[in-house]
C-alpha cells in the first residue's frame, strides 16, 4: 500500500485548483448520505490519495460537492444505471463503473452487459496499481 501511495504521489499532476483530502468526520457524513458503510480499505484510499490527479481515469472524491467526481453523485448515477446498491463506485470509465464490494474487493460493472466482469482486484490498492496507474 505504501509503495502505491508513493507511486501515486509521484505521478500526481499539478492542477489549477488542487483537491483536498477528507477527514474521518467527512467520511461519516458521506456514509450517511449513501446509506451504506464504506469499506475500511476504501476509506484509507479516500483519506490518503483522493486528491491525486493522474492519467485518464478520475476516481471519486468526497471534499467538493460541485465536482463531477463527488462520490454521492457518482453513486446515485451508477445505481440509477443498474449497478447493485451494495456496490460503491470508485471510478466511472465511460458507461462502466469500477466498484468496491463490502469486503473491499474491486469489480468492474459493465453497462452494455449490465453485469460484473470476471476480472476483480483484491483491494482498491491493487486496482490503483493495475488500472489507475496504467491509465
Amino acid at each position: 500500500m505504501e509503495e502505491i501511495i508513493e507511486q501515486l504521489r509521484e505521478a500526481n499532476e499539478p492542477v489549477p485548483v488542487p483537491l483536498e483530502l477528507p477527514d474521518e468526520d467527512l467520511l461519516v457524513e458521506i456514509e450517511e448520505q449513501l446509506f451504506i458503510d464504506i469499506p475500511f480499505v476504501f476509506k484509507e484510499f479516500l483519506l490518503t490519495v483522493s486528491d491525486v490527479v493522474y492519467g485518464s481515469l478520475e476516481p471519486v472524491t468526497v471534499t467538493d460537492p460541485q465536482s463531477h467526481t463527488y462520490l454521492p453523485d457518482v453513486a446515485a448515477n451508477a445505481w440509477d444505471a443498474g449497478v447493485d446498491r451494495s456496490l460503491i463506485p470508485i471510478c466511472q470509465d465511460g458507461d462502466d463503473y469500477y466498484c468496491v464490494e463490502e469486503d473491499g474487493t474491486v469489480v468492474l460493472w459493465q453497462a452494455d452487459e449490465e453485469l460484473i466482469a470476471e476480472e476483480t482486484w483484491e483491494s482498491v490498492w491493487h486496482w490503483a496499481r493495475d488500472v489507475w496507474l496504467e491509465s
